[in-house]
C-alpha cells in the first residue's frame, strides 16, 4: 500500500495521540499526588457529582474497574473521610456511596484546580490557536465515540 497524505495524517495522529496520553497520565498522576491521592482515587472522585450516590456496581461500570479493585479505592476514600458507604433503603441487600461533607469540599476544590491548570495550559498556547484547538479535540472526541461503538 503506498504511504499517502492519508497514511501520513494517520501516522501523526497516532504518534499525538500516544505522547498526549502519556502527558495526561502524568498530569494527572501529578495532580492527584499535589492532593494526597493515589490516581485512582482521583479519578474516582471526578466520576461523581456533587450529592450523587451510586452503587458499586454503577461506579465499576463507569470506571471500567473490577469490583474487588474498586472496593478498594473506595475503602480507601472512606478511611480518608471522603467517601460514605450507607445501606440502600430501597433494597438492603445493596449498599450506595456518596460523598461526605469532606469529599464534596475536595471535589469542589479539585474541579476548581484541574480548571486553573487547563488554563495555564491554554496561557502557553496563542490565543487565536485556542478556539480552533478546542474545536479540533471536540471533533476528536466525537469521532473516537463513534469509532468505540463501531468497533
Amino acid at each position: 500500500m503506498p504511504y499517502t497524505n492519508k497514511n501520513s495524517d494517520a501516522v501523526k495522529l497516532a504518534d499525538l495521540t500516544f505522547h498526549l496520553l502519556a502527558h495526561f497520565r502524568e498530569k494527572e498522576i501529578r495532580f492527584a499526588e499535589k492532593h494526597s491521592l493515589t490516581q485512582a482515587e482521583f479519578r474516582c472522585l471526578k466520576y461523581f457529582g456533587a450529592n450523587e450516590c451510586m452503587s458499586n456496581k454503577q461506579i465499576a461500570e463507569r470506571m471500567k474497574l473490577t469490583p474487588g479493585r474498586l472496593t478498594r479505592i473506595i475503602d480507601s476514600l472512606i478511611i480518608k473521610k471522603y467517601m460514605m458507604r450507607e445501606i440502600d433503603p430501597s433494597d438492603r441487600r445493596f449498599m450506595r456511596v456518596n460523598l461526605s461533607k469532606n469529599g464534596n469540599s475536595l471535589l469542589a476544590q479539585l474541579n476548581s484546580d484541574y480548571i486553573n491548570i487547563h488554563r495555564d495550559i491554554l496561557a502557553g498556547i496563542e490565543s487565536h490557536q485556542q478556539k480552533p484547538l478546542i474545536t479540533a479535540m471536540s471533533h476528536l472526541a466525537s469521532a473516537l465515540k463513534i469509532w468505540k461503538f463501531k468497533s
